[in-house]
């Protein structure tokens, strides 16, 4: 199929670099954005998948890097290739993330802490300096890192993952103040996302999970693909070091 005949919008000149985006949160942001005429640099553990997600997404405007996000020489690789490519990363999507472990903290492995650290945190931190370094701080840009309402509150049982997603929020506020004014960066905290990452949360119980929800249903990753879309845009260029909660109102009914 040719460009011409996909139906997707012009070029916008922009480029992204989503991670962990061969499914899920990920796959809908980058699905929103070529949407709109960005270009796109994925990528993904699974070499398969992710050269499924990239096929479905479409045409020559995306490419897929397969790599752990929180192996060095990966983000390496994955920054060239985009600038071999395209030429520039105007946005970076912090979206890959784990979370192997459910129980209290109080029994957690202190190891398997440091590997949810390297790969929710750490290498948020390394994406973020790499594109820093190739194109944005001469240029400008956008970050949006995904963290979680788990960050924002107590989290009982995934506490390793709520833990490292209130520490992605706080990387957050100190990029986007050391990188203003040139660059800006957000986070999006969802709350219960359909998706495989989050089945063990909803399966076999969605509708109980979601009457907990002012909106009654639970989150899609196209929702939050509509968010990093505005956040990625200049539509919301006065906005920097902020966290958008996208949780279908649950955070309402905390006080209940």
């Amino acid at each position: 199929m040719t460009e011409r005949d996909s139906g997707l919008p012009a070029l916008s000149g922009k480029v992204a670099l989503v991670t962990g985006a061969s499914r899920g949160i990920g796959y809908g942001i980058a699905q929103a954005l070529v949407a709109r005429g960005d270009r796109v640099v994925i990528t993904g553990r699974n070499e398969d998948t992710l050269k499924e997600a990239a096929e479905k997404l479409g045409t020559d405007r995306v490419i897929g890097v397969p790599g752990k996000a929180h192996d060095e020489a990966h983000q390496a690789v994955v920054v060239e290739r985009a600038m071999e490519a395209f030429g520039r990363i105007d946005y970076l999507v912090n979206n890959a993330g784990t979370n192997p472990v459910f129980g209290p903290i109080a029994d957690l492995d202190l190891n398997v802490l440091r590997k949810v650290f390297e790969i929710n945190v750490v290498s948020a931190l390394g994406f973020a300096q790499r594109t820093w370094h190739a194109w944005q701080k001469d240029n400008g840009g956008a970050i949006v890192n995904i963290a979680s309402i788990a960050g924002l509150n107590a989290s009982p049982f995934v506490g390793a993952y709520g833990v490292s997603k209130a520490a992605l929020v706080n990387l957050t506020l100190q990029l986007a103040h050391e990188f203003a004014p040139v660059a800006r960066v957000n986070t999006i905290a969802p709350a219960v996302i359909k998706t495989k990452f989050a089945a063990a949360l909803y399966e076999n119980r969605e509708e109980e999970v979601a009457a907990g929800y002012p909106m009654a249903r639970l989150g899609v990753p196209e929702d939050i693909g509509g968010a990093a879309a505005f956040l990625l845009s200049e539509a919301s260029g006065w906005i920097t070091g902020q966290t958008l909660v996208v949780d279908g109102g649950l955070f309402l009914n905390a006080g209940v």
